[in-house]
C-alpha cells in the first residue's frame, strides 16, 4: 500500500492520490487540470492502467507490481520554459536513474534517448511529457518495480527489465516514490538554471553512444552514429552529411552502415 500522507509530509507536492485501477494516471491528470480542483505540484499513483500511455499510439505494459504515476507541475514555478520539454523528458530520466541506482548497484543504468531508462540493453522505464494547454507540465513515469519479466507478453520480454527480477526482492514503492519525488523536485530546480548544470548528466548517461542510429521524423529518417546528447537534450548523430542535432524523432537502432 502507498501512503501518500507520508509523501505528502515528506516532499514537495501539493496534492498526493492513490488509485488501485485507472484508465491511465496521464488522464486523472488532465482531469483534475481541467476541473480546476487540484493544487500543484501534484502526484496520481496507479496500481494497475487500463490504458497506459506511450509516446504517439505506443501503450505502456503496467504488469502487476510495477509504478505507474503522472508529476504535474507548473514550469513557471521552477523557472524553465515550455520549450525544455525535450530537457524535462530526460531529467526525469536522471531523477529515475538516481533514485533506482542504490538498488542496482552493479546494473549499468542510462539513458536511452528520448525518453527512456535502460538496464544494459533493457528496458526499466519509460516516460511520457505533455503540455496542457494552460501551461501545465504532466510527466507521467512507468518503472518496472515489482513485476516480473516472465508475466510480461511474449513480445516484450526480450527487450525489459524488472528491480524485482534483477534483485531478486520486492519493493517498497513509498520509500521509491519519496526518493524520485526528491531527485524529481532536484531536476526541476536545475532546468530553470544553466543547461551544463544538467546537460553534464544527459551525456554522461547516454547508452547509445557508438551505436547507428536512425531518427524519423514524419516522412524523414536521419541515420548515424549517436555520439552522445547535448545539453539541450538534442540527440547528436554524425551522419554521412555531417554532425546532426535532433531534438524530437522516433528511434529506431539501425546496426551497421
Amino acid at each position: 500500500m502507498i501512503d501518500t500522507a507520508c509523501i505528502l509530509a515528506k516532499s514537495f507536492l501539493a496534492h498526493a492520490e492513490h488509485h488501485t485501477s485507472l484508465e491511465s494516471t496521464q488522464t486523472r491528470a488532465r482531469q483534475l487540470i481541467e476541473s480546476g480542483d487540484i493544487q500543484l505540484p501534484a502526484l496520481i499513483v496507479a496500481d494497475r492502467q487500463i490504458a497506459g500511455r506511450g509516446r504517439g499510439s505506443n501503450r505502456w505494459w503496467t504488469g502487476d507490481g510495477s509504478l505507474a504515476f503522472s508529476l504535474v507541475i507548473d514550469p513557471e514555478h521552477f523557472g524553465f520554459p515550455r520549450k525544455a520539454v525535450p530537457r524535462l523528458s530526460l531529467a526525469a530520466g536522471v531523477a529515475i536513474v538516481d533514485s533506482v541506482a542504490s538498488r542496482l548497484d552493479g546494473h549499468p543504468l542510462g539513458l536511452h534517448w528520448p525518453n527512456d531508462v535502460y538496464v544494459g540493453e533493457r528496458k526499466l522505464a519509460g516516460i511520457l511529457v505533455e503540455v496542457l494547454p494552460g501551461g501545465q507540465h504532466i510527466v507521467g513515469v512507468g518503472i518496472n518495480t515489482n513485476n516480473s519479466v516472465a508475466d510480461a507478453p511474449p513480445s516484450l520480454q526480450p527487450s525489459i527489465a524488472t528491480l524485482r527480477d534483477l534483485t531478486g526482492r520486492i519493493h517498497d514503492h513509498t520509500e521509491l516514490l519519496l526518493a524520485l519525488m526528491e531527485n524529481l523536485e532536484a531536476a526541476c530546480v536545475q532546468l530553470g538554471q544553466p543547461l551544463e548544470t544538467l546537460g553534464e548528466r544527459f551525456d554522461l548517461l547516454c547508452s547509445q553512444r557508438g551505436e547507428v542510429l536512425t531518427v524519423y521524423q514524419g516522412s524523414q529518417s536521419i541515420t548515424g552514429r549517436c555520439v552522445g546528447i547535448a545539453a539541450d537534450g538534442s540527440l547528436l548523430l554524425d551522419a554521412p552529411e555531417g554532425r546532426r542535432s535532433l531534438q524530437s524523432g522516433t528511434l529506431k537502432q539501425a546496426g551497421e552502415w
